[in-house]
């Protein structure tokens, strides 16, 4: 499709745009971005631009938000495009078949941290994490393209791993700005205490629960059309937050764990040599873990 200069020029100042945003926020995605094929990649980077900017925007508490949100929900159900991300979603429909359904649950999951309700079960604490991150899954799986139908689920898998990670790397900053994911039930079996030092039997518990989301998602890798080795990568990165914090003694200590760079890239290599020999997907029915 050819484009006019004028919008050729401003598409292109957009991906630019994409780009330095995914290498700045998001470094570990920018890794494994660096081996998409090149026909799907600027799109990888505009649909994230999208993400973030509106999680950005609710997580900053900006007054915008709301309104940022309800743009791209009109778009979802037809309307007319009259903002930034509904403009970027409307260029990309042209080129994929992007799941709108999926798409309306992320903006449903960013008014959920907006309302600001206290998840109560690990249950709730699943449907939050599809909102916010499975459903980026899903729709990145539109963008690669699917060998199976079941890579949808899988994605999804993925997704709720990677918000089950961040929420256990990120447990000092969110209490000191008055915020905590884990569930209320699961912190009264476990004390109720998340003071470093005084949680490492919750950590392994909610390790155990994302290290089995991980494994759901990865084996839905080889059902994906392209794309296969960028999305192994950003996924064993991003699981060895979990090993991070298992290293760092389970809490014992404040802070957020952080994975040297040299070790994302030995873990990303190690996984992407051992998938070499990866057989077919296998067989398996949605409703196993």
């Amino acid at each position: 499709m050819l484009l006019a200069p004028g919008k050729a020029g401003a598409q292109r100042a957009q991906v630019a745009q994409a780009r330095a945003t995914t290498r700045s926020i998001g470094r570990t995605f920018a890794l494994a971005c660096r081996v998409l094929p090149r026909a799907v990649r600027d799109d990888v980077y505009l649909l994230y631009l999208v993400f973030r900017t509106l999680d950005d925007l609710v997580d900053q508490g900006d007054p915008s938000a709301p309104d940022a949100l309800a743009a791209v929900e009109r778009w979802c159900e037809g309307g007319a495009v009259t903002s930034p991300e509904s403009a970027i979603l409307d260029g990309l429909v042209a080129r994929h078949q992007l799941p709108r359904a999926a798409l309306e649950d992320f903006c449903q999951g960013m008014r959920d941290d907006l309302a600001g309700g206290r998840l109560r079960t690990e249950a709730d604490l699943d449907v939050y994490c599809y909102r916010v991150a499975g459903t980026v899954g899903v729709v990145m799986t539109a963008l690669l393209g699917r060998r199976d139908p079941r890579a949808d689920h899988h994605a999804a898998a993925l997704g709720v791993a990677m918000q089950r990670t961040n929420i256990l790397r990120d447990l000092d900053e969110d209490r000191a700005a008055g915020r905590c994911y884990v569930p209320q039930h699961t912190l009264d079996r476990f004390g109720g205490d998340l003071r470093p030092g005084r949680r490492e039997p919750l950590l392994r518990d909610q390790i155990g629960r994302a290290d089995a989301w991980y494994e759901e998602g990865l084996a839905g890798i080889p059902m994906l059309r392209s794309g296969r080795t960028a999305v192994r990568s950003a996924a064993v990165m991003y699981r060895e937050i979990l090993r991070q914090i298992e290293r760092d003694g389970y809490g014992a200590t404040a802070g957020r764990a952080i994975v040297p760079g040299p070790r994302k890239l030995l873990v990303a290599g190690r996984s992407v040599w051992g998938s070499a020999t990866d057989g077919p997907p296998a067989r398996r029915s949605l409703s196993s873990g």
